[in-house]
């Protein structure tokens, strides 16, 4: 699967909310819990998650110390399950609203992310309505597709035109696309910030991305 690195224009749209750029990356490990699924698809989602936190040097953890689990995904056949689920309006405020919007604007997915004090993602919030789109695509892509939009504070557009994953015709099995997988490499990088307000990061970003590209070729 060949791509070329990121420019550091193109990592800036990615970032990018409201006119302004935002980073934001998690400083603790992730501690997902998945509701709405049978065993065997949980598993699934488990080894993807870890897969793709991986790219991060992050490791999945049975719990958080302040949250107990820190990444909760819901997935549901109605937006209208979504106003069931116990206390989950402490999470989304306006959840009425919410499902409403989701369901006037025909959408899949949301997520909400929660950040520290210091602005580091703390918490990510993922509803997914398991509608016929969803239905197309293997338990395991789907993991792999929401852990990559879940392990950066991405720009709302940042995959509309593309998808974060590739799928690898040998054996049918999804990957985070390199270019990406690249992105949250360097994103993660040791020598970076948690968070980032100014477009420079981006151009370091970018430094990362090309090295990182250059080495896997």
């Amino acid at each position: 699967m060949s791509e070329t690195a990121f420019t550091a224009a193109e990592i800036e749209n990615m970032f990018t909310n409201d006119g302004r750029y935002i980073f934001a990356r998690w400083n603790r490990p992730i501690a997902p819990v998945v509701f709405g699924t049978d065993d065997e698809s949980l598993a699934v989602f488990k080894d993807a998650f870890a897969t793709v936190a991986s790219l991060g040097d992050m490791h999945l953890a049975e719990t958080d110390p302040e949250l107990g689990a820190n990444f909760l995904v819901f997935l549901c056949t109605d937006w209208s399950e979504i106003k069931e689920v116990p206390n989950l309006n402490r999470l989304l405020a306006n959840i009425d609203d919410l499902v409403s919007e989701l369901d006037r604007t025909g959408a899949n997915q949301y997520r909400s992310f929660a950040f520290d004090p210091e602005g580091a993602i703390k918490l990510c919030v993922l509803l997914l309505k398991y509608d016929d789109d969803m239905a197309q695509i293997s338990a395991q892509a789907l993991a792999t597709g929401q852990m990559a939009q879940a392990m950066l504070l991405w720009s709302p557009s940042a995959f509309l035109e593309k998808s974060p994953i590739g799928i690898i015709e040998a054996n049918n099995m999804a990957i985070v696309r390199p270019s990406v997988a690249a992105l949250i490499r360097a994103a993660y990088d040791k020598t970076m910030p948690d968070t980032a307000g100014d477009v420079s990061h981006a151009l370091r970003l970018e430094a990362r991305v090309v090295q990182l590209m250059g080495d896997d070729s």
